[in-house]
């Protein structure tokens, strides 16, 4: 996905790329609001998938094959092996592990929008709730690398599709809820996301996904201090959660806790070895001294 920045967010930090497609919120202390309307295209019927036509499906326009690792030679002959076999195939039972096959393949060469096509095809004759979080998962993983909104709206609802699957049989996969709800956020019904986090928070009060994103839409509302107490709660949670000590301190620091920011920052620059998040830190430190 784009690695534009969301307000303060610098650049060199990898972000939950979905942010850069969530619209702009107003999350009070009850994490409910008005959202000022933004600019998420209605979602879209996906593209078709011919299951002849020889087109990776990872690789066209607005996909993410350029987002990721490039795919190996043995990773593309896997593929190509697989695909031929696959299209051979004249048994039902034996294209439906081909499909499965072919989204493992897919997945592993970070080709997730082509993985949750064929794991889909594999959900739809299997069913079955782990069959469908695999699809809807990576969709959902598509959805948060896509190059353009209108591609994410797109996957976001191919990924929502999967987990209502899920959910109908288990509706207390927090997973597939919370995943669910970031795709709600992405689109033009931004409140049902914000929603579901709620209940998963209810359901888990130490959710780290849920905490994480509840947190990250506080500071894309400029509430620091409702992040502070998101961020505050999940480091509480996991200590060595490196996104959720960086907000935090970013909380802390847009609330004049200077002194505590600067301590938390200092703590993020021993936690990872990543130079442009050292950079991004000292950017910050610089600010506060």
């Amino acid at each position: 996905m784009s690695r534009l920045q969301i307000l303060i967010v610098v650049a060199a930090i990898v972000l939950v790329a979905v942010m850069f497609f969530l619209p702009k919120v107003v999350v009070n202390k009850e994490d409910q609001g008005n959202f000022a309307k933004g600019e998420t295209a209605a979602a879209t019927t996906p593209e078709g998938h011919s299951e002849d036509d020889g087109h990776d499906h990872g690789a066209g326009e607005g996909a993410t094959a350029d987002v990721h690792t490039p795919a190996t030679p043995e990773q593309l002959m896997e593929l190509a092996t697989t695909r031929a076999r696959y299209n051979k195939a004249t048994d039902d039972q034996a294209r439906t592990q081909l499909a499965s096959e072919l989204g493992e393949a897919y997945a592993a060469a970070s080709k997730y929008d082509s993985a949750g096509y064929y794991y889909e095809i594999a959900a739809e004759v299997r069913g079955g709730e782990k069959s469908y979080k695999k699809a809807g998962d990576a969709y959902y993983e598509a959805f948060t690398f896509a190059a353009t909104q209108d591609r994410a709206v797109e996957l976001g609802a191919k990924a929502r599709e999967m987990y209502e699957q899920v959910l109908k049989n288990n509706p207390s996969e927090l997973d597939a809820k919370t995943n669910t709800a970031m795709t709600y956020v992405a689109s033009t019904n931004p409140m049902q996301g914000i929603m579901l986090l709620r209940e998963v928070i209810a359901s888990d009060p130490n959710n780290e996904k849920a905490l994480f994103n509840l947190g990250i839409l506080s500071i894309q509302s400029r509430q620091y201090d409702k992040a502070a107490e998101r961020f505050r709660k999940l480091v509480s949670v996991n200590p060595s959660h490196l996104e959720g000590t960086f907000y935090l301190a970013v909380s802390l620091a847009e609330t004049g806790e200077s002194e505590e920011a600067k301590a938390l920052f200092n703590k993020v620059k021993g936690m990872s070895s990543d130079p442009a998040l050292a950079a991004s830190v000292d950017e910050y430190l610089a600010k506060l001294n």
